[in-house]
């Protein structure tokens, strides 16, 4: 079954003097079903956040690029994209004075499989309907307090060092990497990857609830930045996110539903080209 990518990228400064985040969905140039979807959380005091999360992006376009679905690793692509990245924003503290730091989260999605990747506390999340599928454990002290059991989650979202990261890009030891896949994507599943901007606000189920309900990416983007600006009353942070919701392409189903508001590719059954 054709399945089409209806998809949308988001971004909100908050409160914040700049927006630091950067965010992407990339087409692959030679078509063939692939698309690279990327957030990138930038730290590193006033310019120093957005000359990291830009390096991240930059990355992984030039990564894709040579990417060929036939006979490249999805996972080597992913791995090196925030490798390569990581190398890159510390060569630039020498150039800027600046200590840039970014976080990453990367989506490949090719018509047979689904591979992802992150650094940091950018968050992937998988849903099958309104269900989770998945979601990614973040890279941060609280998160490793939740899993050895020493906090609950519910503590983990007003503890006080909720913000500290273990790892990230940038930083003077390389990098911890997350790599997770599965099979093709089916009719009915959608993606999310966002920032702390974003998930902050949300449970798990809220956020499934919002995206399987909106009749387009672009209107779960909306509604998931209105409902943050909302909850942050005066001090929200940087928001980006990318929503990836994997629509029925066929005739009969186009005969029958509205065209999505943004369509970043198609899939087919069949094996990527």
């Amino acid at each position: 079954m054709p399945i089409a990518i209806d998809a949308c990228v988001a971004q909100h400064q908050g409160d914040r003097r700049e927006q630091q985040d950067r965010a992407a969905i990339l087409p692959h140039p030679r078509g063939g079903g692939v698309v690279l979807a990327v957030v990138a959380d930038g730290m590193g005091g006033h310019t120093g956040g957005v000359i990291a999360a830009r390096q991240v992006i930059h990355t992984a376009r030039n990564n894709l690029e040579s990417f060929s679905a036939r006979s490249d690793a999805p996972h080597t692509l992913l791995e090196s994209s925030i490798n390569e990245a990581h190398t890159l924003i510390k060569a630039s503290r020498f150039m800027n004075e600046k200590d840039p730091h970014s976080t990453a989260v990367m989506l490949l999605l090719q018509p047979a499989r689904v591979s992802w990747a992150h650094c940091g506390d950018s968050r992937f999340y998988h849903f099958r309907g309104d269900e989770l599928v998945f979601r990614s454990t973040d890279h941060s002290y609280v998160a490793q307090l939740v899993t050895q059991g020493r906090i609950t989650p519910e503590q983990a979202v007003v503890h006080p060092n909720r913000n500290i990261l273990l790892t990230s890009l940038g930083g003077a030891e390389p990098p911890k990497i997350t790599l997770g896949e599965s099979e093709g994507p089916q009719v009915g599943d959608s993606f999310l990857l966002c920032s702390d901007g974003l998930w902050a606000y949300f449970t798990d189920q809220e956020l499934g609830w919002v995206i399987a309900g909106a009749a387009s990416a672009r209107e779960a983007a909306e509604l998931l930045v209105g409902r943050a600006r909302a909850l942050a009353k005066g001090d929200g942070d940087n928001i980006s996110l990318a929503v990836l919701k994997m629509l029925d392409a066929s005739p009969s189903a186009r005969q029958t539903t509205s065209a999505p508001a943004a369509t970043a590719g198609l899939l087919s059954s069949q094996s990527a080209k």
